[in-house]
């Protein structure tokens, strides 16, 4: 398997790993009771840390499915190359750095790793555009 789908694959544990880590500490602030319920009852707005989760995981899932298409238009196009591979691992440790970053709330550092992500993703689209 190619490295830009090993990337998309492990992007997409990433991806559930948000789910779980946000879900789960909203849960811890509003009770198992509320998380089964129909949650149409008004609850207190979230911690910072839990609210910066949710934030992350939005992030993320606003540029993984860019991703996700680049990573299958270069395998279904057969245009791998090194732009591909180095552009898709960059994303893919770039957004795994930028999730405690974003919980952390640690500033700059964070934009910087999004940056970088970003550029992974257009590297991926450089072999088959170009």
């Amino acid at each position: 398997m190619s490295m830009e789908l090993i990337c998309l694959g492990w992007s997409s544990v990433l991806g559930i790993v948000h789910v779980i880590v946000a879900g789960n500490a909203r849960t811890k602030e509003f009770g198992a009771k509320w998380n089964m319920s129909a949650r149409d009852d008004k609850k207190p707005p979230l911690s910072p840390f839990t609210e910066r989760l949710f934030r992350a995981q939005s992030n993320f899932f606003e540029t993984f499915p860019l991703f996700a298409s680049a990573v299958l238009i270069v395998t279904v196009s057969q245009n791998f190359s090194l732009y591909s591979y180095w552009g898709a691992l960059i994303y893919m440790v770039a957004r795994v750095a930028y999730f405690p970053l974003y919980a952390f709330g640690i500033p700059v550092i964070r934009t910087l790793v999004w940056l970088l992500s970003m550029i992974g993703l257009l590297l991926v689209l450089i072999p088959p555009l170009f």
